[in-house]
């Protein structure tokens, strides 16, 4: 079974569904596959409060329907699928979509995001929404004042450690080894900051409380002579170990950096491959916000209309 279309987006979120408002607009007839996390990585978070135009807030999973409904009134059309295949160096580019339909495609926007790498430990999942987060900058607003842990030794967790270090009381910093992979300058500055708490050699073995996180199991010097358990009371756990680009299916054809994340032409969307085009997270290692997302979206589906018009 194959089809023909215009424009393919691949994956949903902020990103997609953007570009999907943007391309039903410019009457490209896109059609979205949103993966496997319909929505994206918002959905799983309880509450938003940055996203402009809702003074109130809103849930992720809200905001993400309200971006989803958008899309379908200007005539995007939105399916349930996994893309598991793609050709992109085809003409038109062939996608395959849950291993049996083909869709040839003339341009393909990719938003398929990336995810948070986690602990492993059961508790993550028992406390998300409720203590646990992968983004500082996402729900840091939700403990001021109060005492937060990041988990992680690179520069992403030094830079959580210091943006939340002016919300919370206090900031303890767990780094699994002796020292710091981040880089000296950040070093420098958890190192200076009165209210972070740096625990060397020290792994997480769970999370406990009644409502929420109300604290952290920890252990020191984990196999050896000197090894020591012991208990931290803290309201949020926050992880800052990496990001994965959803971009497995895309090697080999896509330019990407040493992580996975999806190389574009500085201030646009545009990938190594005329008409194929990136936006949202899964080319994003900075800034990693839905506002930023939906941004790239529009980016990217402007330029899969003007691609389309040449």
């Amino acid at each position: 079974m194959s089809e023909k279309v215009r424009c393919l987006i691949i994956g949903s979120g902020p990103a997609g569904y953007t570009a999907a408002i943007y391309a039903s607009r410019a009457n490209l007839s896109p059609v979205l596959y949103e993966g496997i996390q319909p929505g994206g990585q918002l959905t799983t978070t309880t509450e938003v409060e940055n996203f402009p135009g809702y003074p109130e807030g809103i849930t992720g999973t809200e905001l993400m329907e309200d971006l989803k409904k958008q899309a379908e009134k200007y005539g995007a059309d939105i399916r349930t699928g996994i893309v598991t295949a793609a050709d992109l160096k085809a003409s038109p580019k062939k996608i395959t979509v849950d291993g049996k339909t083909v869709i040839e495609a003339d341009t393909v926007i990719i938003s398929t995001g990336a995810t948070a790498k986690y602990l492993g430990l059961p508790d993550e999942a028992k406390y998300a929404g409720m203590g646990v987060s992968a983004c500082a900058t996402c729900d840091g607003f939700f403990y001021r004042k109060k005492v937060v842990a990041v988990v992680g030794g690179g520069d992403t967790a030094c830079e959580e450690a210091i943006y939340l270090s002016g919300l919370a009381s206090k900031v303890y910093l767990i780094v699994r080894k002796p020292f710091m992979r981040a880089s000296k300058v950040m070093q420098d500055r958890v190192e200076k900051n009165e209210k972070i708490e740096i625990l060397y050699n020290t792994n997480t073995l769970g999370l406990f409380g009644e409502n929420g996180v109300e604290g952290a199991h920890l252990i020191r010097h984990k196999g050896e002579a000197n090894e020591e358990k012991f208990d931290i009371a803290i309201d949020g756990f926050f992880l800052a170990i990496g990001h994965k680009p959803n971009t497995d299916i895309f090697a080999g054809q896509l330019d990407l950096d040493e992580v996975g994340y999806i190389k574009t032409v500085p201030n646009l969307t545009s990938t190594n491959i005329p008409g194929v085009f990136a936006a949202g997270d899964v080319a994003d290692p900075i800034f990693r916000q839905a506002i930023t997302a939906a941004g790239s979206g529009c980016k990217a589906a402007i330029e899969a209309e003007r691609y389309l018009s040449e």
